[in-house]
């Protein structure tokens, strides 16, 4: 019987996996250049992609994209109320009613 290969790579979904046992584990790993806040918006998302969208939250997460995707939409959920980091700076009480009135209806959505 022929040895299992400790490392193998995947051509059609492009991950490295390593044998533990019997079976081949994928080598997932977080670049340190995409180590970017998720925040409320992208948590939120995340846990309706858990709950209904569940193959394209798979999809992320073995591609290692999760967490830049969640960043990006919790980026662009703030854009475009308005509420960005030179908002904050710049008038801190317009940003907090901002971040309110959004946490607001978002909580309204939900529940």
């Amino acid at each position: 019987m022929s040895e299992l290969k400790k490392h193998i790579y995947d051509e059609s979904n492009g991950l490295h996996y390593t044998l533990v046992g019997d079976y081949y584990i994928p080598n997932l790993t977080l670049n340190e250049d995409e180590r970017r806040p998720v925040g409320k918006y992208g948590r939120l998302h995340k846990t309706l992609l858990k709950g209904y969208h569940l193959r394209f939250y798979q999809q992320l997460v073995l591609k290692g994209a999760l967490s830049t995707y969640l960043a990006d939409l919790d980026e662009q959920a703030q854009s475009a109320e308005g509420v960005t980091e030179q908002l904050e700076v710049e008038n801190q009480v317009k940003w907090v009613r901002c971040k309110n009135s959004i946490y607001n209806r978002a909580e309204e959505i939900v529940l």
